[in-house]
């Protein structure tokens, strides 16, 4: 297992990119009406708030721009949601049918500490440090 260790840099890469775009078509979905119904029961304030972060935030971590501030703020939006939407109807996430919104705040909280990383547009800019891979 420690060969797949040479890796770090690109599965982080690509785990950013794909949460960032599966979070973004959460916000799509909200926004503009795509890939499904819209969440029942949701006042149009949230829903509009919620939409716009993870349709913004999203799109920043998937290109990874400001990866850290969109990733921190998406995080603290699904928080949130877990907390008002689902922990009032159970404690676990299993239950409660919390665990989409629970894993995307971990995940997304985990990106905010680690930055933009391999192939982002961050790093272009020279926001991202470089990142050498040890090839053993």
């Amino acid at each position: 297992m420690d060969k797949l260790s040479r890796y770090e840099e690109q599965a982080y890469a690509l785990l950013r990119m794909v949460i960032g775009f599966l979070f973004a078509c959460h916000g799509a979905q909200k926004i503009f009406g795509l890939f499904g119904e819209l969440p029942g029961e949701m006042p149009p304030v949230l829903l509009w708030s919620a939409g716009l972060i993870e349709l913004i935030g999203g799109t920043l971590v998937a290109i990874g721009l400001f990866t850290r501030w969109a990733a921190f703020l998406s995080s603290g939006c699904m928080a949130v949601g877990y907390f008002l939407v689902h922990q009032k109807n159970h404690l676990l996430p299993i239950v409660n049918h919390g665990e989409l919104a629970s894993i995307y705040a971990w995940v997304f909280l985990y990106i905010s500490t680690r930055g933009d990383g391999l192939w982002s547009v961050g790093q272009g800019r020279g926001q991202a440090p470089a990142v050498s891979i040890d090839v053993r």
